[in-house]
C-alpha cells in the first residue's frame, strides 16, 4: 500500500495502521489486503471485478471494511460488490472511496453495490468520498447502490462527500418487503466547478414498510447539483424525504422530489428547502472573534453534520 493510499484511508475509513475484523483494501483496481472472520467471509467475485461478502446470521455488532483508493491519474476503476446478510445479523459496513491525481489524467472509481438483507437483518453502511491531488485531471466517483430488503430488515446508509470530487453521479434503488425499513442520510459538498447528481428510487412493496430519506448539501463556487428522489408507496406504508440545500457564491441546486401513492393507505411526505446562509448567523459568530470566512465554514460544517 503506497503513501497516498494510506493517507486516503485515514480520511475515508478511519484507518489507524490496520483494521480489526474483516476487511478488503482496494488500491488502483487491485486488492492489497484482505481478511475474513468466522462470521464474515470475503471472496473474489468470479464473473466481474469485485467481491462477494457473506455475513452469517451469527454476526452481531461486527464490522467489515471495504475501502477503495485511486492514487494516480489514468485509472478508471470499476468494481462490483455483493453483500448477502443473513437473517438476524447485525453488521456495520465501512466503505468509502478516495481518488487522487497529480497529473492531467482522470482518476475515477465506480462502485456498484448490491445488498441482499434476509429477514430481520440490520446493516449500517457508512461511506465517505473525497478527491485530492494537485493535477488538472478530473476526479470522479460514481456509486450505484441496489438494495433488496426482506421482512423486518433495516438498512441505514450514512453517505458523505467531503470535497474535491469534480464529478459524481450517485444512484440508489431499493425494494422493501413487509416491515422493512430504509434510512438514508446523505451529505454533499461541492466547490469551484464541481457537479453532483443524486437519484433515489425506493419502492415500498410490503405492508408497514418505511423509508426516511434526508439529503443535505452545500453548493459553493460555481458548482452545480441536481437532486431527484422518487418514493413509491404500493401498500400501507410510510415514506418521508427531506432535501435541504445551502447556496454560496454562484452555486446552483435543482431539486426534483417525486411521490407516488399506489395505495389509499400509503402515507408519503416530502420537505424541501434551498437558501443561503442567514446574515444574522454570520454576525453572531463574528462577535465571537471569527472572520466572515471562518464563520461561514463553521455554519456549513454544522449544517452538513445535522
Amino acid at each position: 500500500m503506497n503513501r497516498i493510499a494510506e493517507k486516503l484511508l485515514r480520511i475515508i475509513s478511519d484507518y489507524a495502521d490496520g483494521f480489526k475484523g474483516a476487511f478488503n483494501i482496494r488500491e488502483d483496481g487491485q486488492c492489497v489486503g484482505r481478511q475474513s472472520t468466522p462470521n464474515i467471509r470475503i471472496d473474489t467475485k468470479e464473473d466481474a471485478p469485485g467481491l462477494v461478502i457473506h455475513v452469517s446470521p451469527n454476526a452481531q455488532k461486527e464490522v467489515v471494511y471495504i475501502p477503495a483508493c485511486v492514487t494516480h491519474g489514468a485509472v478508471d476503476d470499476l468494481v462490483y460488490n455483493d453483500f448477502y446478510v443473513g437473517a438476524g445479523a447485525d453488521v456495520t459496513i465501512i466503505a468509502g472511496c478516495g481518488v487522487h491525481t497529480d497529473s492531467g489524467d482522470m482518476a475515477r472509481h465506480s462502485g456498484i453495490h448490491r445488498f441482499f438483507l434476509e429477514k430481520g437483518a440490520h446493516v449500517l453502511y457508512k461511506e465517505k468520498h473525497i478527491g485530492t491531488g494537485s493535477g488538472t485531471g478530473e476526479k470522479r466517483i460514481d456509486p450505484v447502490t441496489n438494495a433488496f430488503l426482506l421482512e423486518d430488515s433495516v438498512l441505514e446508509m450514512d453517505t458523505v462527500q467531503l470535497q474535491g470530487v469534480d464529478s459524481t453521479v450517485r444512484k440508489t434503488t431499493a425494494r422493501l418487503a413487509a416491515r422493512a425499513k430504509l434510512i438514508i442520510h446523505e451529505s454533499i459538498l461541492t466547490e469551484k466547478n464541481e457537479t453532483a447528481e443524486t437519484d433515489f428510487t425506493v419502492s415500498m412493496d410490503g405492508e408497514d414498510s418505511a423509508v426516511d430519506l434526508i439529503s443535505r448539501s452545500v453548493a459553493k463556487g460555481s458548482s452545480r447539483q441536481a437532486y431527484h428522489s422518487c418514493i413509491m408507496g404500493n401498500c400501507r406504508c410510510n415514506g418521508h424525504s427531506e432535501c435541504d440545500a445551502i447556496l454560496a457564491d454562484h452555486g446552483t441546486v435543482n431539486a426534483s422530489p417525486e411521490l407516488y401513492a399506489g395505495s389509499i393507505d400509503a402515507v408519503l411526505i416530502h420537505e424541501a428547502a434551498i437558501g443561503k446562509i442567514a446574515g444574522e448567523q454570520i454576525i453572531k459568530l463574528r462577535t465571537l472573534g471569527l472572520t466572515e470566512e471562518q464563520a461561514e465554514e463553521k455554519i456549513i460544517e454544522g449544517f452538513l453534520r445535522a
